[in-house]
Parts: C-alpha cells; structure tokens; sequence
C-alpha cells in the first residue's frame, strides 16, 4: 500500500477532513440568502413526518441543514472509504449516517444494500427522517428502484428537494458536483408527496420511479433558476 493511500485511511485525517468541510458549508449556509419555493414546504413535511427526502448526487452537499431542530434524521453514505469522510461531516452537522448502497442492482448484497435497507426501514418507524441521492451510482440524473422500493416497504412519502447557490465551481463529474461558494444567494427547491403503493408491482415501480428522476430534475432546474435569477422572496 502507497503511503498516500495509508494515509487517506488515517482515522485522524478523515476526521479532520470531514470536520473541515463541515465548517465549510456551514459557513456557506450561515451566508446565504435563501429563496424557498414553495413557502409552506415544512407544513407539508411536518403533515407527513417522517418522510423519505431525495435528492441527486453532486448538489447535495447543503443537504444536513434543511433539517430543523425538532427533526431527527439520517443519511445513506456509501461504504467505500471515501464515504467515511462524508459520513463524519454529517454526523458532525448533527445527521447520523447509514452505511450502504441504495442500488438494487447485482451488487446491491455485496455493498451491504440489504442492511442499510433494513436500517433505513427501522430508522423511518422509529419517527426519523431518511435522507438519500437517488441516482443509479456513476449514472447522474437517473433514478435508481431502491428509494421507491423504501417507500413502498415503509409506506413514507418521498419528498425531492434541490439546492443550488449563484456562486459556485462546477465540476467535470459524473455526478455533476457544485461545489458550493459562501455570500451566495441559495435556492431551495421541494415537492412532494409521492407516495408509493405497499402492493406496487414491477409496473407501479418503474413509474414512481420515473415520476420521481421527473421531478427532481425539475426542481434541480428551479433551484438554479431561484438561485441565479432570484425569482422569489430573498430571506
């Protein structure tokens, strides 16, 4: 093993790593000024609480402070080891981690799927959020069966949410990542509830799930929209 890699596995610089970016989109958040559309989002969580929150890879990275203090939730992290900073940073913003992957395809066993689903199952019965990117891994904007299979299994609705700030770096990734710039004007962008039959067949599936990569692409448009053009209530 390379001593840069002996190095990444330092349990100390993961920490400092994941608490370091903590602080940074803390700072981003702290900064911003927020357009949210709809205005009534939270009544409609709070009618539904706990609800499924979906959201794509890449822009979900201001994701931990949408939660208010009366909320308790989690977040799906991979299990790859880079998926341990992530996990850290979120904890430290007060959102606990699930450790999996959300793909229901051949690896899903391999990447403890099947835990992570049964954990997401206990986490929303036991009144707490579940929060997760719906992509199929390495594929952006398309919609994976795993998060509307939760919803079926758990009878939770999903809501898809977008966040986008004007100030930003723009990566050449798969998953499309912004890095998120602090002074920015954010904007927040939810619907929902799409709710997903416990008795959905293969059919019902497939179009919740088309239903859903609809809407969060939708929404991913708003929220830039929101951000880049402020077409709405500046907070």
């Amino acid at each position: 093993m390379s001593w840069s890699r002996r190095l990444f596995r330092s349990r100390a610089l993961q920490v400092a790593i994941g608490v370091t970016a903590a602080e940074y989109l803390r700072l981003v958040w702290k900064t911003g000024r927020f357009v949210t559309e709809p205005a009534d989002i939270y009544e409609r969580v709070a009618r539904d609480y706990p609800v499924i929150l979906a959201m794509w890879h890449g822009q979900h990275y201001l994701a931990p402070f949408l939660k208010r203090p009366e909320h308790r939730a989690k977040v799906l992290v991979s299990k790859h080891r880079d998926g341990e900073v992530n996990a850290i940073a979120a904890r430290w913003l007060g959102v606990d981690a699930i450790r999996g992957s959300g793909h229901q395809g051949v690896d899903f066993i391999g990447k403890g799927g099947v835990s992570a689903f049964k954990e997401m199952l206990s986490t929303l019965q036991d009144g707490s959020i579940v929060a997760l990117t719906a992509d199929v891994p390495t594929v952006a904007r398309v919609a994976g069966l795993g998060i509307v299979k939760l919803a079926s299994a758990s009878g939770r609705p999903i809501y898809p949410v977008a966040l986008a700030t004007h100030r930003r770096i723009e990566l050449d990734t798969w998953d499309r990542t912004a890095i998120n710039l602090p002074f920015s004007r954010i904007g927040i962008s939810a619907s929902g509830p799409i709710f997903v039959s416990p008795e959905a067949d293969g059919g019902a599936l497939e179009d919740a799930r088309k239903q859903l990569e609809e809407e969060l692409n939708r929404l991913t448009t708003r929220a830039y929209d929101l951000a880049d053009k402020a077409g709405g209530n500046v907070s």
